[in-house]
């Protein structure tokens, strides 16, 4: 989201910060199939991955999807989020990172992609990365958002948003700067319960607004920078109804922005965005069965909570990042005309000593037809079990806990969701 145009697309095009269409190639942009009339339109997604944790002996088992967002007058209009997953990061077996990040702007996509490869080469070049990972996390944003502004991308109107997990043995670490998201599912003892990883940095947060209000950011909705209502009576309460508060300069409108935090927008940066990352630490316990890292095409619509349902109803969590990505999209187009871009990736923290999660760990280096034999077979087997309505999940096999829905095919919830094109993604293991 972010940039004028995400609620109120219509209205708001003169808006100096709102996407144009942009042409394909480049960082982060769309493949072509021929000339500009067949563009391929496919679904960006992954099999089952996994990366071991030896030294706390945890096994995590991640998938990703990423939909590029649906928008009436920019049909070619390419995906602008992009995600980076790099296992194993500075060669350590422990040391793995899962990111999502939200472009916007006429070069959101070049940003974003940007970002993302020079946020990683600097945690990946950083000595004192596990020393003090919150220290390293704040250099290597600075050091990207500085490049970004010194590079051949005008990042003038455009930037990206971050949300970043390092999972450093058993700790999570995670860096935040914008307004997509992280969330855990941690097992309460009844139920699988959201604990949020990140805090949206918006206007809605006082702290923020006061923040950027110092920095001299004017903070009102376009209704009320447009005169429609009295900018005197801030009154936005915790949901913005299609009008958020956004950004300002003093004698201007622009840019716009819907968040406080990012990575570019340097425009922005004279009244109060900065590329600051707010860090959280975070001890895996027993009870931590997943984490989702994901863009706010997600949030938009869902909360934490509806979200880690969501994944605790599927096993395979490539299952979940589709039936996340059809519900999110499909609750864009019954509340607006278009939807954003939607990125997600849902990571199961898993025992390593665990047969299921050794079984599918060993499939997912065969294929993606065994590595889905070997989920399915888990799934029913844990429909099977009757559980424990009050127990702690045994060996983190959470799901014998929930209702596993009947039925369920991967094919039917990918129909569920629009064809996108593919876009540059930066997986490595």
């Amino acid at each position: 989201m972010g940039c004028v145009q995400a609620k109120c697309w219509l209205r708001c095009r003169r808006c100096c910060c709102l996407d144009q269409p942009s042409s394909a190639g480049g960082d982060g942009g769309a493949s072509r199939d021929g000339d500009s009339g067949r563009r391929q339109h496919l679904l960006s997604g992954s099999p089952l991955g996994s990366a071991a944790i030896p030294s706390h002996g945890l096994l995590l088992q991640y998938s990703y999807l990423s939909q590029r967002g649906h928008y009436p007058d920019s049909p070619d209009r390419e995906n602008q989020d992009t995600l980076s997953i790099k296992t194993q990061l500075q060669g350590n077996p422990n040391l793995h990172l899962f990111a999502v990040f939200d472009g916007h702007g006429h070069f959101g996509a070049q940003c974003a992609a940007f970002a993302s490869e020079h946020l990683v080469d600097h945690l990946a070049g950083d000595p004192s990365l596990l020393d003090d990972p919150v220290k390293s996390f704040n250099s290597a944003f600075f050091a990207a958002n500085s490049e970004l502004h010194d590079s051949e991308i005008d990042d003038t109107m455009s930037g990206t948003t971050a949300i970043a997990v390092l999972v450093g043995g058993d700790t999570l670490f995670v860096a935040n700067v914008g307004d997509s998201r992280a969330v855990a599912g941690v097992w309460n003892g009844q139920r699988v319960v959201a604990e949020d990883l990140s805090s949206d940095q918006t206007p809605f947060r006082k702290d923020e607004y006061e923040r950027v209000r110092r920095c001299g950011a004017r903070v009102l909705s376009v209704d009320q920078v447009e005169g429609v209502k009295d900018p005197a009576i801030q009154s936005w309460g915790m949901e913005s109804d299609g009008d958020p508060p956004r950004l300002w300069v003093q004698n201007g409108m622009y840019p716009g922005t819907a968040f406080t935090r990012s990575v570019g927008d340097s425009t922005a940066e004279s009244i109060g965005v900065v590329a600051v990352p707010e860090v959280m630490t975070v001890k895996i316990t027993p009870n931590h069965l997943f984490f989702v890292v994901a863009s706010d095409g997600v949030f938009e619509f869902l909360s934490s909570q509806a979200v880690v349902d969501m994944v605790s109803r599927y096993p395979d969590p490539q299952d979940a990042c589709s039936a996340i990505a059809a519900e999110s999209y499909k609750l864009w187009l019954e509340n607006e005309i278009r939807t954003d871009d939607i990125t997600i990736i849902v990571v199961h923290i898993k025992d390593l000593g665990d047969s299921d999660a050794v079984a599918t760990n060993e499939a997912s280096h065969i294929g993606t037809k065994a590595s889905l034999m070997v989920s399915q077979k888990a799934s029913t087997e844990r429909c099977a079990s009757p559980g424990s309505e009050t127990g702690h999940p045994k060996g983190r096999n959470f799901l014998e806990l929930q209702s596993c829905p009947p039925d369920f095919s991967l094919e039917r919830s990918l129909a569920c969701v629009a064809p996108s094109p593919t876009h540059s993604l930066s997986i490595e293991t």
